[in-house]
C-alpha cells in the first residue's frame, strides 16, 4: 500500500499540488493522467522520495519495497547487463556483493563465517538462487537476446538499454512499481509482453503514458491531475475519457431531468462493463463501475484543441501511382521496386524501418530523389506533409505566431482570423505572440497541424505526428483524421492511433520491399504474430 496525505508542492510562483491525499491499494494499476506541465512525473518523484513535498508525507506499508523506471540509459556502462537488472532489488544485491566479497577473502575467520551465515539466509529468503534465472527471463521476455546478457551496458544499443532498465524496474517482485512512459523506445512484441507481465503483476503499479492503448490494457484505475488535485476513477483511459466528455455534456444541460440524466449514465456503464473483459482484474472493475453515481461524474478542466481537415475538393479516382520505387541511403538500400496505387478514401499505415518509411514520404513529396522508379499523384490532389524534423520550418525572423501562420494561409487572412484560428489550437491571448523558435516540442505539432489545416489539402502525409503531444492533442488529432474525408499515409508507433484511422498496411521489409494488405492494424498484428510463431 502507497499512502499520499495532504501532499503540496510549489514552484516558484507556480502551485503543482494542493492537499493531495490518495491510497494506492494492492492488485491494482493506476494510470496517472494530466495535461503537459500538470505535474505527474514531479508527482511520480515525490512517490519515489527523489523530490520532498513542501507539505504532507508519503507512506509506504512496513518492509514493502518500492521500484521505479530509471531514465538515464548511460548510468550502467561500465556493468555487466544481468547485473543491471538485478540491481533493481537493491537489499538483493548488497547482500550479494558482501556475499562474494567474503568468500573472496584469502583468509576466511571465524567472524566471517557467521556473518557469511546470516547473509545466506537472508539471501535465500529473498529467493536469490533463483535471481539470475529470473533477470534473464524478464530480459528475454522483453526482447533482448540471451547473446547479450553477459555484456557491458556500453556495448547495447539503445533500444536494448531501454529493456535492461525497464527489466531493473519489474525485478524482485516489488511491492509498488513506478513507471514514467515505459513503453517509450519498445517495439510492439516487447509492449505486448509488458501488459501481460502487468496485468498479472499482483502489487502496486503507478505509470505515466502517453500511449491509450497500454492504459486501456492494464490500468484498473485513473488518477487525474487536475486542478492541482488527484482524482481516482475506475476504468481504463477510455472509460475516463468518454465520461468526462458526458460529464462535460450534463453540465450544459442544468436543465435536463435527473432522470434522464440517470438513464443516459447507466447505459454508459453498462456500454464499458460489457467490454471488460481482457484483464484478470475485468470482474471486480465491473463490479465498481455499477457503483458509479451521477456524482462520481465530473467534467474536466482540460482543454483538447480543436482538428479538422476539410478539403477543398473532392478526389478523383486517379490519386498516386507508385512505380517500382528504389532508394539506397547510407549504403543500405531502404526501398527496393516499391510498387502500389493509392486509392480513393484509402488511410494508409506505414510499417517497418524507421528510416524507410521517411525516406518514402520525402520522394512522394518531391524533397529527395528516387535512385529508380517513378510516382505520379492524380490531377485532382492536392498534398499537405507534415515530416518527421520540423524544425527547419520554424528557424525563420517571424516576430510571432501570427506571422508565421501567415505564410502558410492561401488567403490573406486577417489577424482577427488567425488568432483565433491559433486559439482554437491552444493559442490563448497573449500566446500568439510568441517567437516561434521558442516553441516546444508538442507547441510546435500544433502549429504545424495548424498549417496543414489551412492547407485544405485532400491527401495528408504525415510521418509520426503523435511525437511531443500530449493525451488530449492526440485525442483531438486522432478524431480529426478518422473524420478527414480525403485520404491518408501515415507513420506511428500509437497503437489506438493506428487501429482507428488505418485501412490499410503497407509493410516496408527489411530488404526494402513491401507487404500491401488491406486491413486493420490488430488484423495485421495477428498476421506478424502466426509468422513469428512456428508451427507446433
Amino acid at each position: 500500500m502507497l499512502q499520499v496525505t495532504n501532499v503540496g508542492l510549489r514552484f516558484s510562483d507556480r502551485k503543482l499540488f494542493e492537499d493531495v491525499s490518495i491510497k494506492f491499494t494492492k492488485g491494482n494499476c493506476y494510470g496517472l493522467i494530466g495535461a503537459n506541465g500538470a505535474g505527474k512525473s514531479t508527482f511520480l518523484k515525490i512517490l519515489s522520495g527523489e523530490i520532498e513535498p513542501q507539505e504532507g508525507q508519503v507512506s509506504i506499508g512496513k518492509g514493502e519495497r518500492l521500484a521505479i523506471l530509471k531514465q538515464d540509459h548511460y548510468a550502467y556502462e561500465e556493468e555487466q547487463v544481468l547485473q543491471v537488472v538485478m540491481m533493481g532489488h537493491e537489499r538483493l544485491f548488497e547482500v550479494m556483493q558482501e556475499k562474494d566479497a567474503i568468500y573472496a577473502k584469502g583468509e576466511f575467520t571465524e567472524e566471517d563465517g557467521m556473518r557469511a551465515a546470516e547473509l545466506e539466509g537472508e539471501f535465500a529468503e529473498m529467493n536469490g538462487w533463483e535471481a539470475e534465472g529470473d533477470a534473464a527471463t524478464l530480459l528475454t521476455g522483453l526482447g533482448v537476446d540471451e547473446s547479450l546478457h553477459y555484456k557491458n551496458m556500453k556495448d547495447l544499443p539503445e533500444a536494448e538499454k531501454v529493456k535492461v532498465l525497464l527489466a531493473q524496474a519489474l525485478f524482485g517482485n516489488p511491492d509498488i512499481l513506478l513507471l514514467d512512459e515505459p513503453t517509450n523506445g519498445l517495439d510492439i512484441q516487447a509492449i505486448r509482453w509488458l501488459e501481460e507481465f502487468l496485468i498479472n503483476f499482483e502489487n502496486t503499479v503507478i505509470v505515466v503514458s502517453h500511449d491509450r492503448n497500454f492504459l486501456n490494457n492494464v490500468c484498473t484505475h485513473i488518477a487525474d491531475l487536475d486542478f492541482e488535485k488527484i482524482t481516482l476513477y475506475v476504468g481504463n483511459y477510455d472509460f475516463w475519457y468518454e465520461s468526462s466528455q458526458l460529464a462535460q455534456k450534463m453540465a450544459h444541460e442544468q436543465n435536463k431531468k435527473k432522470e434522464e440524466k440517470i438513464n443516459e449514465l447507466k447505459e454508459f456503464i453498462a456500454r464499458f462493463s460489457a467490454n471488460a473483459s481482457k484483464s484478470r482484474q475485468a470482474t471486480s472493475r465491473k463490479k465498481l463501475l455499477d457503483k458509479i453515481t451521477l456524482d462520481d461524474i465530473k467534467p474536466s478542466s482540460r482543454k483538447y484543441p480543436y482538428i479538422a481537415f476539410s478539403p477543398e475538393r473532392e478526389i478523383g479516382n486517379d490519386l498516386l501511382e507508385v512505380e517500382g520505387l528504389s532508394k539506397t541511403i547510407d549504403g543500405k538500400k531502404v526501398l527496393d521496386n516499391v510498387t502500389f496505387r493509392l486509392n480513393k478514401d484509402d488511410k494508409v499505415a506505414l510499417m517497418g524501418d524507421d528510416v524507410a518509411k521517411t525516406t518514402l514520404m520525402q520522394i512522394l513529396m518531391g524533397e529527395i530523389e528516387p535512385d529508380e522508379g517513378s510516382f505520379k499523384w492524380g490531377i485532382t490532389t492536392s498534398q499537405s506533409y507534415f515530416p518527421k524534423d520540423n524544425s527547419e520550418f520554424f528557424e525563420g525572423n517571424d516576430k510571432n505566431l501570427i506571422e508565421w501562420l501567415r505564410k502558410y494561409s492561401p488567403e490573406d487572412e486577417s489577424e482577427k482570423f488567425l488568432r483565433g484560428f491559433l486559439g482554437r489550437m491552444l493559442f490563448s491571448g497573449d500566446e500568439v505572440f510568441k517567437k516561434p523558435n521558442v516553441l516546444s516540442g508538442g507547441e510546435k505539432v500544433r502549429c504545424m497541424l495548424s498549417r496543414m489545416m489551412l492547407s485544405h489539402a485532400n491527401v495528408l502525409l504525415l510521418d509520426d505526428p503523435t511525437n511531443h503531444l500530449d493525451l488530449e492533442s492526440i485525442q483531438s488529432l486522432n478524431e480529426g483524421l478518422i473524420n478527414f474525408k480525403g485520404s491518408v499515409i501515415f507513420t506511428s508507433h500509437d497503437h489506438q492511433f493506428v487501429q482507428t484511422i488505418a485501412n490499410r498496411i503497407i509493410e516496408i521489409k527489411q530488404d526494402g520491399g513491401v507487404i500491401d494488405k488491406e486491413m486493420t492494424y490488430e488484423e495485421y498484428l495477428e498476421d506478424v504474430k502466426k509468422i513469428q510463431t512456428p508451427a507446433m
